[in-house]
């Protein structure tokens, strides 16, 4: 599979995929009673700890193979600390509703603390990554983390900025107050400068892809450039208003979020 449109079909079945594996676990965790979902989050811990032993032990693998295998590493660590967050065991310290008067700089702290502990852990994976795969033959999984963290945060920033659709039926029950920290009005022009890095991000990518001289960096900016062209959808989702969680009906997932990209 050496074919970068392989790769990118690849890579939108394998975000789809892991994405509904996500809400299917919160929206049944959350039936199962209280504590199910904290259970949910640490029995699938191994997810966790294959992801990180798939990056370890392929920073020296430049296949096509290795770049595949550090991709899904990468989505394995990314999925669990997602799903850590929906099942609210990896949130932050804030747990209520932001109150509607409050000024806009307690609106970010607020905001902030809501997310803190889960982004902090993102940064510190994301660094761990940096460090253990500088130089590496095999970049791909920091590739791919970066590209998945980079998204999320001018996700999260247009949220708070203000965008027409929120989309915050798909929160689960645990985190609805996520939702007050958030604004519904007309895209600021923080939302056009996301979506034109997003888009000179996908064609670099997708640049890279064809002009790469190894299959490891090939096969990798590939599948980074289809995630990241995905990124850049989920964001034109927010100003457009067609609902996403039609493509995760499978999951039954009436009150969990999917999580962003």
């Amino acid at each position: 599979m050496t074919s970068g449109w392989a790769a990118a079909g690849f890579a939108l079945f394998a975000w789809w995929f892991s994405t509904g594996i996500i809400l299917l676990v919160v929206n049944r965790a959350e039936r199962a009673g209280p504590g199910a979902p904290a259970r949910a989050a640490w029995l699938c811990l191994p997810v966790l700890a294959i992801g990180a032993a798939g990056v370890a032990l392929g920073r020296d693998d430049g296949s096509a193979a290795g770049a595949y295998a550090a991709f899904l590493s990468a989505l394995a660590i990314w999925g669990w600390i997602e799903l850590a967050f929906l099942t609210g065991v990896l949130t932050g310290p804030v747990l209520r509703p932001c109150p509607a008067d409050v000024p806009e700089w307690e609106r970010f702290v607020r905001a902030w603390g809501v997310i803190a502990y889960s982004e902090m852990c993102l940064v510190a994976v994301l660094a761990a990554q940096w460090l253990h795969l500088e130089g590496a033959a095999n970049p791909v999984a920091l590739w791919t983390f970066a590209t998945l963290f980079g998204a999320r945060l001018t996700a999260k920033l247009n949220l708070w900025l203000g965008v027409p659709h929120v989309h915050a039926e798909m929160l689960p029950r645990r985190l609805s107050h996520v939702a007050s920290h958030f604004r519904i009005r007309r895209p600021t022009p923080f939302f056009a400068l996301s979506v034109t890095l997003l888009t000179l991000a996908a064609g670099g990518w997708t640049w890279t892809a064809a002009t790469a001289e190894t299959p490891v960096a090939s096969v990798g900016a590939a599948l980074v450039a289809a995630l990241t062209a995905l990124a850049l959808v989920e964001h034109w989702l927010m100003v457009v208003p067609i609902p996403d969680g039609v493509l995760w009906r499978w999951t039954e997932a009436r009150g969990a979020r999917k999580p962003a990209p």
